[in-house]
């Protein structure tokens, strides 16, 4: 089963974005040289540990440095932006890095709704995500559905799509258009398996995909020592609350104890919970979870959101993981 990775470039305590940059080359370079399908980046907005909100310039600035492993989009929002822009942005990274290049598409804003204001977002524009989605395709494809207008660079392309979901609106629309679908069950579990049915039950062939294409994504911390990869889980958890509970300059800083104490909650245990979907432990005991979690999703391809806190321990989840789960490294 290929195996792909989820980068959300984050910024570690005390670490620039630029350092948080080059972690995401080395993390991309590692995958390639053991076998990874693709790595992809997701547009967060006003996420002090994220740095990934510009996803087709963090996109270029890895594919420069790696020569052959896809590079996309996990995803871009969308109603964020008009369909024309984006055609053109991943047109012209297409262009530079042919065959390599993915988009995926999230019809969410990326972010809360005081930045999603800052950003000039119109709130009733994940309406129209459907529409998005057809006009973007149509200008990939050089056949534009808006008359007088094409995408250059963009234009024949053919940059193939992806529908990232949480919800059944996700797998209905990339069922609909004969899309692969990506479940995003690293932080969003609850409705996996019933996406996934009606993924399967209603999927219509399509120009780019005759059959459906499942990919669901799980968070994974390999490690030398059980131990360590529990500990580090423990920091990475305690770092996504405070992520969500801290946006913006005028929030305070929160401790671990605070955290642990918030964590104790009901509203914590169900942030906690967020990260069901979780390999933890010795490389062995990572592939025995993903191999169970496969087959009981029937997936075609997982994709992995390797979360030890600093890059040294994400590198080795990425080599551990790839030994232990056979794949061919390049």
């Amino acid at each position: 089963m290929p195996l792909s990775i989820l980068d959300l470039a984050p910024i570690a305590p005390g670490q620039t974005a630029r350092e948080s940059f080059a972690a995401s080359v080395a993390l991309a370079q590692t995958a390639e040289k053991h076998g990874y399908e693709r790595v992809w980046y997701a547009e967060h907005h006003n996420m002090p540990t994220i740095g990934s909100s510009a996803t087709s310039i963090l996109i270029g600035h890895v594919a420069g440095q790696t020569s052959t492993i896809r590079l996309g989009s996990g995803g871009v929002m969308l109603p964020n932006h008009s369909p024309l822009a984006i055609a053109e942005q991943y047109g012209t990274l297409a262009e530079l890095y042919p065959n390599r290049i993915d988009l995926g598409l999230g019809r969410a804003p990326g972010s809360d709704q005081n930045t999603a204001r800052a950003m000039r977002r119109d709130p009733r524009a994940s309406d129209q995500f459907p529409q998005d989605v057809m006009e973007l395709q149509a200008y990939l494809r050089g056949q534009s559905i808006v008359p007088g207008v094409q995408a250059v660079p963009g234009a024949g392309t053919d940059v193939p799509l992806y529908i990232l979901g949480s919800s059944l609106f996700g797998a209905g629309l990339a069922a609909a258009l004969g899309l692969p679908y990506a479940f995003a069950s690293h932080f969003a579990p609850d409705a996996l398996h019933e996406a996934i049915a009606l993924y399967r039950r209603e999927f219509t062939p399509s120009k780019q995909l005759d059959a459906p294409h499942l990919i669901v994504a799980a968070n994974v911390i390999a490690a030398d020592e059980k131990a360590d990869a529990v500990h580090q889980f423990a920091t990475t958890r305690r770092t996504r609350v405070r992520g969500m509970l801290s946006r913006g300059p005028a929030t305070p800083e929160y401790s671990d104890d605070q955290i642990d104490v918030f964590l104790s909650t009901l509203e914590g245990r169900n942030i906690a919970n967020m990260m069901r979907y979780s390999a933890v432990g010795t490389a062995d005991e990572v592939r025995d979870y993903l191999d169970e979690f496969a087959a009981a999703t029937e997936a075609d391809e997982l994709i992995l959101a390797h979360q030890s806190p600093f890059i040294e321990g994400r590198l080795r989840s990425v080599e551990l993981t790839a030994e232990a789960m056979n794949l061919v490294a390049a």
